[in-house]
């Protein structure tokens, strides 16, 4: 008899409007309790075992949007399970809970979107310096709109909104911009290309092929800015620098090889000629020990033996300036010495005229 009560009593309860919807809601509701306790409890612990911060931080950004979606996947169950909802209400609720659970995982996308790009920032912020963080914030910045519009895209196709008209005025204003921003789209794609190649970074001396020497002081995604010598800023394209020969100075080694051409009598004694501008070269405070500086023999010239002294710098900035310290030394050496430093000669022969007799 109890027991053909007690299915009796579960018949009419069953027949009571919307308690089987609320049954089952407090059923997902536990359930999703349970599902918080495993993550919090167990994949959380096991996490921590592992020499991976990603797994921990992972954990930490899906823990809470799906104990939220197993929450609402009830409600929407719920809502299922009524009889009396009446249009439009049977398609607004239900698409309203869609919504929230898709705006629970649009904001974790979103967190997840900027932890990947901001535990990168340091690497490349050090390996590229200014473009490195305009390389990033860039990145991060398209990464967010892209997440954005499809999870706008997405809420309206849940609404059962038309969107071929929305893609169709989207390709039209993607060409319109496309053709009106020509030039910084070249500038945005040279600026990527500078930075996978990396050419050249900040602080490094570089020669345009069109001529402009100077220290390389910003890097950026629309243009490149060298300082020269004569302290004037030249700011560059960044389709221009993608697409000319570059000289860097700095690379692959910092150091920077001086040339300086000498011309002495032939009279002169090779050695002791070589062993002043060696000497000269070591005497000099900024130039390298390593490289050891070197003079070689280059030609027999019209009116001189051309030697050639080779010494490095540290800096491509101080060339001028050693360049002139050596030269100054030399000249007073060879004063010392007794080499002279010839200059041209011509040997001029008059005849008399010819006897037109």
């Amino acid at each position: 008899m109890d027991l053909l009560h007690f299915i009796n009593h579960f018949k009419i309860l069953r027949n009571v409007p919307g308690l089987e919807a609320l049954i089952t809601v407090l059923i997902y509701l536990v359930l999703a309790k349970a599902v918080d306790l495993f993550i919090d409890k167990i994949l959380r612990r096991l996490a921590g075992l592992t020499k991976f911060s990603f797994d921990d931080k992972l954990i930490s950004f899906i823990h809470r949007p799906v104990c939220w979606t197993v929450a609402l996947m009830g409600i929407l169950h719920g809502l299922i399970l009524l009889d009396e909802l009446r249009p439009p209400w049977d398609f607004i609720l239900p698409t309203f809970v869609k919504s929230l659970i898709l705006f629970v995982w649009w904001l974790a996308a979103l967190r997840i979107v900027n932890c990947l790009l901001s535990d990168k920032i340091f690497s490349i912020t050090a390996m590229a310096g200014d473009a490195g963080r305009d390389f990033l914030l860039l990145l991060k910045n398209i990464f967010r709109v892209a997440v954005i519009v499809i999870g706008v895209l997405w809420i309206l196709a849940v609404w059962n909104v038309n969107l071929t008209p929305l893609f169709a005025s989207a390709g039209i204003a993607g060409i319109a911009v496309a053709l009106a921003a020509k030039d910084t789209l070249a500038n945005f794609f040279g600026g990527i290309s500078i930075f996978a190649d990396k050419p050249f970074k900040i602080g490094d001396y570089i020669i345009i092929d069109s001529g402009e020497r100077g220290e390389v002081v910003s890097i950026g995604i629309r243009s490149t800015r060298i300082n020269t010598r004569d302290d004037v800023l030249i700011t560059i394209p960044n389709s221009i620098m993608a697409n000319v020969k570059i000289i860097n100075e700095s690379a692959p080694n910092p150091r920077f090889r001086i040339r300086i051409p000498i011309g002495v009598a032939y009279e002169s004694d090779p050695e002791k000629v070589e062993d002043i501008l060696v000497k000269t070269a070591k005497a000099n405070s900024m130039v390298s020990k390593e490289p050891e500086p070197r003079a070689r023999l280059r030609e027999f010239a019209d009116s001189s033996i051309n030697f050639e002294l080779l010494c490095w710098v540290e800096d491509p900035r101080d060339k001028g300036l050693v360049t002139h310290q050596i030269m100054n030394t030399i000249f007073k050496s060879f004063a010392q010495e007794g080499v002279t430093i010839p200059f041209p000669q011509r040997d001029v022969h008059l005849m008399p005229p010819a006897d037109t007799n």
